[in-house]
């Protein structure tokens, strides 16, 4: 039967070229600028290597240092860290890390030098995103506790460093401070920008300034904090277990009149996101933003499908006869709607085909532009598309889906006017249901 429809729309289209184009375009730039938008928050939302775990990820970027009105915003201090968050039984694992990517020099001693985001981590880093080691591994908590200046480099460092992607063993400068390579990972994309950097190092060797405000008893600091639920059901007995570990550091901190405020963190992958630099006593409504999305992809299908609709109708008009004759030899209301339908859906789906495709093309021509990270960052990096954050099932399966309901919106009623049609006016030329 699909056969039969698809001869029937490949003759429709030699018979109303300009039409059947502009309909084919008109549904491609529909389902184009939808996918942009779906595959905006994807990069984002959806589990890429070495986020592979997003959907049980909870994270806590931001930390109060409040006493009277003083009022103190930014990260972790590492006591703070490891009073709220360091002995959690909860969660599977619990990783401490620099909040921003530092700008480095790296070299080999007597060589020039090269640029690279390097982010002090702890051992547990490795165990909270999947990195994929492609020599040696990675650091451990004895060589973390030891302070041992040993560096996990990316592929790209490695190769700029020492002309091979093998280099195990090997000893480099960081900001003129000797270290040996432990292990080299795939490059890392800039969008999976918690697991991100080019070379990482234990934050107990290099240390952005883990405390940075003694005056409010090292309570802030430059330090975030990843946890990896060991299922999505638990996160509520995670910040439980967080809350109370705050209430009792809190207590410790009476003596010295201040109090630490987590904005009722940790917070899920898809909040984090939304946090915005310069609003971080304010939580971010997912709820509200999401509702705006599902508001702006309704405008761009019901929009188009208006156009369409009309482009339908008179593509309908013109094959009146084709209906008159149909209804007269017997063929019901039900299967004149299931025909038209079937045969506009091929059209939508060339189109949507056609759109998915373009998507694909703006993101990676774009990509620079569409992707820009909404975290507060000082990466020399600039975003890095790969075709398996763009191309995933769900991306496919959404194009077809907005297909399908762009079909309908486009086609229905126009289709089920025209089996209305009397069928004797229809013979006439007339899709004039009046007896």
């Amino acid at each position: 039967m699909w056969k039969q429809y698809i001869k029937l729309t490949w003759f429709q289209l030699k018979q109303q070229p300009i039409i059947s184009a502009v309909s084919i375009i008109g549904t491609a730039l529909s389902i184009c600028l939808i996918m942009i938008f779906v595959m905006m928050k994807q990069v984002k939302v959806a589990s890429i290597a070495p986020e592979s775990n997003r959907e049980r990820f909870l994270h806590t970027m931001l930390c109060g240092a409040e006493r009277g009105d003083e009022h103190t915003n930014s990260g972790l201090s590492a006591e703070t860290f490891n009073a709220i968050f360091g002995n959690l039984v909860t969660p599977e694992a619990v990783a401490s890390y620099d909040i921003f990517t530092s700008a480095t020099l790296a070299n080999i001693p007597g060589q020039y030098g090269i640029q690279a985001d390097v982010k002090g981590t702890d051992e547990n880093f490795w165990k909270v995103f999947d990195f994929r080691f492609i020599d040696g591994k990675p650091y451990t908590q004895v060589e973390f506790n030891s302070g041992i200046p040993v560096a996990v480099i990316s592929e790209t460092i490695s190769r700029k460093l020492f002309g091979t992607s093998q280099s195990e063993g090997r000893e480099f400068q960081i900001a003129r401070k000797p270290y040996k390579v432990i292990g080299v990972v795939k490059d890392v994309s800039i969008l999976t920008n918690f697991a991100y950097a080019q070379i990482w190092a234990p934050s107990s060797v290099f240390n952005q300034g883990a405390n940075m405000y003694n005056a409010n008893q090292k309570i802030t600091g430059m330090t975030s904090c990843t946890i990896l639920a060991k299922k999505k059901g638990d996160f509520k007995d995670i910040k439980n277990e967080v809350n109370r570990k705050l209430e009792e550091y809190n207590k410790s901190l009476e003596s010295t009149g201040y109090k630490t405020n987590l904005y009722n963190q940790p917070y899920g992958h898809e909040k984090t996101i939304l946090i915005t630099l310069g609003k971080h006593e304010f939580e971010p409504d997912v709820t509200h933003i999401n509702r705006i999305r599902y508001i702006v992809f309704l405008i761009l299908l019901v929009v188009p499908a208006i156009n369409l609709s009309s482009m339908t109708q008179s593509r309908f008009r013109q094959r009146v006869n084709e209906i008159g004759v149909r209804r007269a030899f017997g063929c019901t209301r039900r299967e004149l709607v299931m025909q038209l339908l079937s045969e506009n859906l091929v059209l939508t789906l060339a189109g949507g085909l056609l759109g998915l495709l373009l998507s694909i093309v703006i993101g990676f021509v774009g990509e620079s532009m569409l992707f820009i990270d909404t975290m507060p960052t000082t990466s020399i990096a600039l975003p890095e598309i790969h075709l398996n954050m763009l191309l995933k099932p769900s991306t496919f399966f959404l194009s077809l889906i907005f297909c399908f309901i762009l079909n309908l919106m486009s086609t229905g009623i126009p289709a089920w006017h025209a089996s209305k049609a009397n069928i004797v006016n229809a013979l006439e030329g007339s899709l004039n249901n009046n007896r």
